[in-house]
């Protein structure tokens, strides 16, 4: 199948943005609600009645708007064709929408032949949205402020750098432990701010390396064109091009053969 043409990166990112903005009516409603309701899944993750919720919306509004569309997501799965596929993870951080930390979104994006081109990540409890789209840089708006430019840091030695790691038992589950170490030691500062307020701070130039494994299509797509707008880069953990990879390594583009040489090992 080839790409339909008729869409421009303008008005997919547009059609992103509404999505986003139904999915922030749906999830800050029940976001500490006492009657939320929290399921374990086959692969013993949780789901609320949230995410359920928010990801059946978003499927409603992309079946009217792009029916020709292909779609990825978290909670129900895939249909429709892999040329343009929406990706969608109706909320990024369940376990911490769950106990009522702020750290969540909801992460929307527009894929062509398995490359995210448009990104939107909404963290409403926040009161922030990253987004992108080809061409058009990425950019956050916090509360009422005007969208705001994002370019990631020139932090150029990795002895200087600021590393999100996201969980040690990540790293150890993988066999990378020995590698997270080393980095760790290498780096001037890490911590573990997880999730993907991890790769907003990246996209904004707060820190400077972004690296986690056990992750899907869905947990990382709107970043990779986020971070690339932002003028970072986006791999898998081995160097690879790809967000099917079932790891992740974002840096501001000047570290990652720096971070390359050393988790590669």
């Amino acid at each position: 199948m080839t790409l339909d043409a008729t869409w421009t990166p303008e008005e997919d990112l547009a059609l992103a943005q509404r999505l986003a903005d139904a999915a922030d009516a749906i999830s800050l409603e029940r976001f500490r609600a006492g009657d939320l309701r929290v399921d374990t899944k086959p692969d013993r993750t949780h789901v609320t009645d949230a995410d359920l919720a928010v990801e059946r919306a978003l499927r409603e509004i992309l079946a009217t708007e792009r029916p020709e569309d292909g779609i990825l997501g978290e909670e129900y799965g895939t249909e429709g064709s892999t040329a343009r596929q929406w990706i969608l993870d109706p909320i990024d951080g369940t376990a911490n929408f769950l106990r009522g930390v702020p750290n969540w979104a909801t992460l929307i994006s527009l894929a062509e032949n398995g490359v995210p081109k448009v990104g939107v990540a909404s963290a409403p409890a926040f009161g922030k949205r990253w987004y992108a789209a080809p061409g058009a840089g990425a950019w956050l708006v916090e509360g009422d402020a005007a969208p705001r430019r994002l370019h990631v840091s020139g932090v150029r030695s990795i002895e200087d750098a600021s590393l999100s790691f996201q969980s040690i038992g990540q790293w150890r589950d993988a066999g990378y432990l020995p590698q997270l170490l080393t980095l760790a030691e290498t780096v001037w500062r890490d911590r573990a701010y997880g999730d993907m307020w991890s790769y907003g701070l990246l996209a904004e130039g707060l820190i400077d390396i972004v690296s986690e494994f056990d992750v899907k299509e869905y947990d990382i797509a709107p970043f990779v064109a986020i971070i690339t707008e932002a003028g970072g880069r986006f791999t898998a953990i081995d160097g690879t091009e790809t967000i099917a990879g079932r790891s992740a390594l974002a840096t501001n583009g000047l570290l990652h053969e720096q971070v390359l040489s050393i988790v590669g090992r």
